[in-house]
C-alpha cells in the first residue's frame, strides 16, 4: 500500500479514506460516546442529538469495518445489538480529547474571527 505525503491528499489515497471516515462528524462524536462502555444503538442514538437512524447505522458500519468498534448481536426478545469501542477504537481516545482540548481553549479565539469575519462580509 502507498502512502500519500502529508502535503497532498490525493482522492484515491488510503490515508485520506481513513481520515474522512474517522474525522467525519458522527464519527468522533460516537467514538466518544462509546468511551465509558459498550452502548445499544438507540443508547447511542440518544446521545447523538440530530443523527439520523439512516447517518448512525451508516456511521457504525463504517467504523466496524475499519476495526475501531465491534459488533454484538444480544440473545434478547426482540434481538438487539451492542457496539464497543476495540482497543484500536480505543487508541484514538487521546488524540480525541486532545483536539477536544484545543476546540474548549480556542472557542473565544474562533469566535471572535468568526464575529470580524462576519463583520468584514457585511461591511
Amino acid at each position: 500500500m502507498e502512502i500519500c505525503p502529508v502535503t497532498r491528499f490525493a482522492a484515491n489515497c488510503p490515508l485520506r479514506v481513513l481520515f474522512d471516515q474517522i474525522a467525519d462528524k458522527w464519527s468522533m462524536m460516537v467514538l466518544a460516546v462509546l468511551e465509558s462502555g459498550p452502548l445499544r444503538f438507540n443508547a447511542v442514538k440518544r446521545q447523538l442529538e440530530g443523527v439520523t437512524q439512516k447517518a448512525l447505522t451508516q456511521c457504525l458500519r463504517r467504523l466496524e469495518r475499519n476495526g475501531l468498534i465491534t459488533r454484538r448481536v444480544l440473545p434478547a426478545s426482540p434481538i438487539a445489538v451492542e457496539y464497543e469501542l476495540t482497543p484500536l477504537g480505543r487508541s484514538l481516545q487521546d488524540p480525541f480529547k486532545a483536539l477536544y482540548l484545543w476546540t474548549v481553549a480556542s472557542l473565544p479565539q474562533v469566535e471572535l474571527a468568526r464575529q470580524a469575519f462576519d463583520e468584514r462580509i457585511a461591511a
